[in-house]
């Protein structure tokens, strides 16, 4: 599908509201036929002729037709923004759900400003075609087709010189549509970047003052406006050229028509009523002229925007429920990861990583940064599918399985945590929002966050500021834990959940997260306390399981394990001992 294809499958839903907005237009240009005629009427039977009791008549007709082109332009008008605002939700509703359907490789690549300005400045191009541009081109086209029956009504030799100019109109308007595309492309880049920064910065400010770069962003912002104010001034630079020739060709028509009309005015070809007629038809063909440039201009502007729109959705997710789908409501949460193999474009993350897992068995999982950790979670979930190997569920390939069920199933607390701009009650129902309020505070006094909400200004209520602003590290990573257990997840997943909290907090989430019953727990953790008491313990170095066991079996094995247990328990025994014995410990 192109992307106009692509339009007109959201503008055909209203076509019937289109053909009788048009059937509108249709009649208010016809009616401006009257208004010219009778002027000539006027002028040739009433001045001229002195039939002075048709003066009356003759002016009552004009006003009545006046209104009622009046109120027909008024109520197409209204329709037009109707239908143009009617189709915009509809179709930014479907960008957004395309957008929510694509997976974490989608997102990877599309900077936020993009996305943003898909959803804004190409949505209002697209509304402002709908409802300004389709009427205006229609209108003026019909306009100067009727102008130009009537001028021929009149006398065709007249009407024969006035058309003259409409080949070099046609042929500027191409040129013009073919030089301002490029342009008008290159401002949707440009706004997309600055889009982008402004978001980055907004969001990114506690970390813009923390390193006083406030200059430094202003500089780069600068550059990002400078850059959309200068694709701005270069396609208005290709239209100035083009707008100027249209200007001149609509007071050709003008002088062309009293210029010949007049002559032939002097030698009685035509009456002086009927040059009036035909004066009055002359906005109709000079209006058509001046708008042409402009209606070029906003054509491609729409043009632009719905191929901007179109391919950024086009790209159907990597990641989908199968056709036949396996749809579980709860799942036991025996779990295995068999051979598994994933690699990121060119970059090997994980190699033939193999383990299982017994339903309500908590594994703790450890290694050094980037060892790939999160990626096991992230597989097991299918933000990514394996490239090699399967994961299993209960006996059952998650690629077989219902995306919706597979999710649902699992309460993750992400290691960057992000909470809504919301009551924090609102954050913790967050996957439950039918669940009551004892079960919002059940789940905040497991995460141990029941506390310190109750001692803010509206408790429960209290609204947390965007990303969580105005709350600790830890604050925010106890919200997370609570939002993640209130689904009552049949598997749990904490990454890095309690790095923001104290050792004496993280003693009582662990014991409040061991009491939990048939519940799978995955604890991602560079803390040797924080999985020390998990029934199986990975340790992940580049990508491998490097060893595997419980806490004890590992320090037996005196590897990696047993070296990073020393350095975070071995001084703080020694000194430990120290103190017990009443000496002093230099170390």
């Amino acid at each position: 599908m192109t992307a106009s294809q692509w339009f007109f499958s959201f503008l055909k839903k209203y076509r019937l509201n289109l053909i009788t907005e048009l059937i509108l237009v249709t009649f208010s240009s016809v009616l401006t036929i009257v208004n010219p005629y009778i002027s000539g009427i006027i002028v040739d039977d009433v001045i001229k002729g002195g039939h002075k009791e048709l003066l009356l008549n003759l002016v009552l007709l004009l006003i009545i037709t006046t209104v009622v082109r009046s109120i027909i332009r008024y109520m197409y008008l209204f329709i037009f923004e109707k239908t143009s605002q009617r189709m915009l939700c509809t179709m930014r509703d479907y960008v957004y759900r395309r957008f929510l359907e694509e997976d974490f490789t989608f997102y990877n690549k599309n900077r936020t400003g993009d996305l943003m300005s898909r959803q804004t400045g190409d949505m209002d191009a697209i509304r402002h075609f709908v409802a300004f541009v389709i009427y205006s081109i229609y209108e003026n086209s019909l306009l100067f087709f009727i102008a130009l029956v009537m001028i021929f009504t009149v006398d065709y030799h007249l009407a024969l010189c006035m058309i003259a100019v409409m080949p070099l109109t046609v042929f500027i308007t191409c040129k013009q549509l073919r030089a301002i595309k490029p342009a008008f492309h290159n401002i949707r880049k440009r706004f997309s970047s600055l889009n982008t920064a402004v978001q980055e910065n907004v969001s990114g400010n506690r970390v813009v003052k923390a390193f006083a770069k406030e200059n430094f962003e202003i500089e780069k912002f600068n550059r990002e406006n400078d850059g959309y104010r200068d694709a701005e001034l270069n396609a208005a630079a290709i239209w100035r050229k083009y707008i100027p020739i249209f200007e001149f060709l609509s007071s050709t028509l003008t002088f062309i028509l009293y210029l010949v009309g007049g002559i032939m005015v002097v030698k009685g070809s035509i009456s002086l009523g009927k040059l009036v007629t035909v004066s009055g038809y002359l906005w109709m063909l000079n209006n058509p002229l001046r708008m042409a440039g402009w209606l070029a201009n906003d054509y491609q502007r729409f043009v632009t925007s719905v191929e901007k729109i179109h391919s950024t959705i086009k790209e159907e997710p990597v990641i989908k429920t199968p056709g036949k789908a396996v749809v579980h409501k709860r799942f036991k949460g025996e779990i295995e990861f068999k051979h598994v193999n994933y690699r990121a474009e060119d970059d090997v993350i994980l190699t033939d990583i193999n383990f299982r897992i017994s339903p309500g068995q908590t594994v703790g999982i450890i290694g050094t940064t980037g060892s790939g950790k999160s990626t096991l979670m992230n597989l097991l979930c299918r933000f990514y599918d394996v490239t090699d190997g399967e994961i299993t569920i209960d006996g059952i390939n998650v690629k077989d399985m219902d995306l919706y069920c597979l999710r649902n199933n699992v309460g993750m607390a992400m290691q960057d945590v992000f909470l809504f701009s919301d009551t924090i009650e609102g954050n913790i129902a967050y996957g439950n929002p039918a669940c009551t309020f004892e079960e919002v505070q059940e789940a905040a006094k497991i995460a141990d966050a029941d506390g310190f909400i109750q001692n803010m200004p509206e408790d429960y209520d209290t609204i947390v500021g965007e990303r969580g602003m105005g709350l600790s590290g830890g604050q925010k990573q106890r919200i997370s834990l609570a939002r993640a257990l209130l689904k009552n997840p049949s598997i749990v997943i904490l990454d890095d959940t309690t790095s923001a909290v104290d050792t004496e907090t993280e003693a009582h989430i662990q014991s409040q997260l061991n009491a939990l019953a048939n519940r799978t727990v995955f604890i991602i953790a560079h803390r040797i306390s924080s999985i020390k008491d998990a029934d199986v313990i990975l340790v992940l170095n580049n990508g491998k399981i490097l060893e595997s066991g419980n806490h004890e079996s590992l320090i037996a094995k005196k590897g990696y394990y047993y070296t990073v247990f020393n350095h975070q328990y071995g001084e703080f025994d020694k000194y430990i001992g120290a103190r017990q014995k009443g000496g002093r410990y230099n170390g």
